[in-house]
């Protein structure tokens, strides 16, 4: 395995700067000129240690025949559909127990990292919290080059966590916590040009920020805003890949303008009605057709001032990628009162419909613990999941939260979240990870916010429960736990369940070897056959293993990479377990040479 120094100076100042970010403590310069590409902002710092000289133009062609490319793991998903199958098999059942790490990277950020890593012609394009972007050699972890921006005020609600980057025409892109968006120089790091918010962000700005990885396709970037617990009105956009200018918009809360709005939204709820999107587009490049997956409403729990079915928030939404116009929909949870998002990708795939005609077809795993498979043609449904998840009975009934306090399970923590999902076309298995937690709800009525007043307490409309309250409750408590689950997609039911003791972050990977990667909170990096579920391979890295995992090929040697950094959210059990919070490591491995 190879030793690399531990870059503390450097990591020192990274972490510095971040935590300068999330606190809300630092403001930048936005820097650009009207009609131009942005200029490098002066408070930005980019480290080159290495020239990069490998081929990572990732063009439009390379990036629309990914599926045929076996070396490279060139978009979010590997694949426009976002399935995370690799047709790699070098690594297969009967050699897996070999499986090593060759390389460890520190990242010199200790904090959760939840961004899928890009891997284009041996290079491998990492982003932590707090958006700093490092490339490095994909087979010997040495750094390549490093951007650390010093964020700008945002209202972050839920942490510095970003998602990943795009790599598309010699650019990496970068949406960032603060709401911007960059392109950086694939080889060198250095910025190329940077928006300005008025142009790109409702006001105010602050509460906008982005989270998920941004997807790149025919000359756009679209991105996602998140952060539905302000009272803003959410979007997905497309900005120009060359000057990062806005091209189209699609709001996320149904406005008079809109065919649907008729019975979405009462009064002028809609403009601070939330909805967000949590990370990647899918892209189904045969229809021109852009699918994502969107977030909760606001306020969470009281809906009582935006009656109505609340489009297009948790629900499946495909716009058409040249104009953003809407094509089709299909929501989940009308008015959703329990925060739960539709947060996790959208995944594309073909299935068998309710007469056994194999269609192609769309899917995202919510956070009620149900998969929801369409139609790709038309948004209508194909079948809903059996639960993959222990489900309350107030969740079974769905009884919108009131002033009495109730124990819900799933709740805004689970089942499924921002974990990516993976599906094989050999099995027909859909896998995702999930999350058992329980949670006591109750509402309380909340006024819409009016500008100018205090923005503190006005967006969640839920209430501390009392003491009494939740010893009263407690019995009706289950102890957090997780699973990775296999669902069979032309059924709908359970094939396999992995149970764990711990929430399950971070992503699913599977490959034509038949075998299924993930990782847990408990630091392990396990391989599942992908049909059976039995584990056949688990490898401690000591930290909670929260980051997607992927694999790639470098001179006909497959490696897979995956992160050991922490979860978010975790951090309670972790100090009651004794246990490190969060760590900044990057593990590849590989087969014994």
């Amino acid at each position: 395995m190879n030793n690399f120094r531990t870059r503390a100076a450097l990591g020192a100042f990274l972490c510095t700067a971040a935590a300068l970010a999330w606190t809300s403590l630092a403001r930048g310069q936005e820097g650009t000129t009207e009609g131009q590409p942005a200029g490098p902002p002066a408070n930005t710092i980019s480290f080159q240690m290495k020239p990069v000289t490998g081929d990572i133009t990732n063009s439009d062609e390379q990036r629309i025949n990914a599926d045929a490319d076996q070396d490279n793991w060139r978009l979010h998903g590997r694949t426009y559909d976002n399935q995370r199958f690799s047709p790699l098999t070098e690594i297969n059942a009967s050699n897996v127990k070999q499986l090593k790490p060759v390389a460890l990277i520190q990242t010199g950020v200790a904090n959760s990292m939840e961004a899928t890593p890009i891997e284009i012609d041996g290079v491998l394009f990492v982003e932590t919290a707090g958006n700093v972007v490092q490339a490095y050699d994909a087979v010997t972890g040495e750094e390549l080059w490093s951007y650390n921006p010093v964020l700008e005020f945002s209202s972050l609600c839920c942490g510095p966590q970003a998602r990943g980057v795009a790599v598309a025409y010699g650019k990496v892109f970068v949406a960032q916590v603060d709401g911007n968006v960059v392109a950086l120089d694939a080889k060198s790091g250095k910025v190329i040009w940077k928006t300005k918010k008025p142009d790109i962000l409702p006001q105010p700005y602050h509460w906008y920020s982005f989270t998920g990885a941004p997807q790149v396709h025919n000359g756009l970037v679209v991105v996602g805003n998140g952060g539905a617990e302000w009272p803003t009105r959410g979007f997905v956009e497309a900005l120009d890949a060359q000057t990062g200018a806005l091209v189209w918009r699609f709001n996320l809360t149904a406005g008079p303008d809109d065919p649907n709005f008729k019975g979405a939204w009462e009064g002028d709820s809609w403009k601070i009605g939330g909805g967000s999107m949590w990370d990647a587009v899918a892209v189904d490049t045969k229809r021109d057709l852009m699918m994502f997956a969107t977030g909760n409403p606001n306020p969470d729990l009281y809906g009582g001032f935006r009656k109505g079915n609340n489009l297009y928030t948790v629900s499946m939404v495909a716009v058409h990628a040249k104009t953003g116009k809407l094509a089709w929909y299909y929501q989940q949870i009308p008015h959703d009162v329990w925060d739960l998002d539709s947060a996790a990708p959208t995944l594309l795939f073909d299935a068998l419909d309710k007469n056994g005609k194999t269609v192609e077809a769309a899917a995202e795993a919510n956070k009620n613990g149900h998969l929801y498979i369409v139609n790709r043609a038309n948004g209508k449904l194909i079948r809903k999941s059996d639960a993959f998840v222990p489900q309350s009975e107030s969740i079974k009934k769905m009884i919108p939260p009131d002033e009495t306090a109730r124990v819900y399970y799933p709740a805004n923590h689970g089942g499924a979240m921002w974990q990516p999902p993976a599906f094989s076309p050999l099995t027909h298995y859909f896998y995702t990870m999930a999350i058992n937690e329980p949670h006591i709800y109750k509402m309380k009525v909340t006024k819409p916010w009016v500008p100018g007043t205090p923005e503190v307490g006005q967006q969640f409309g839920n209430a501390v429960p009392t003491e009494a309250e939740r010893a009263a409750l407690a019995p009706q408590m289950i102890p957090n736990s997780g699973n990775i689950s296999a669902i069979d997609v032309n059924t709908g039911k359970i094939a396999w369940q992995y149970l764990s003791d711990h929430l399950m972050f971070g992503g699913i990977l599977a490959t034509a070897s038949n075998l299924v990667f993930a990782g847990e909170v408990a630091g392990n990096f396990m391989a599942f056959d992908a049909k059976s579920g039995e584990k056949l391979w688990s490898y401690h890295l000591g930290i909670g293993v929260c980051t997607p995992p992927i694999t790639y090929r470098v001179k006909g040697v497959q490696y897979v990479a995956v992160g050991a950094n922490g979860c978010h959210s975790q951090e309670t059990q972790m100090k009651r377990e004794g246990r490190p919070v969060f760590g900044d490591t990057i593990a590849i491995f590989a087969l014994p040479r």
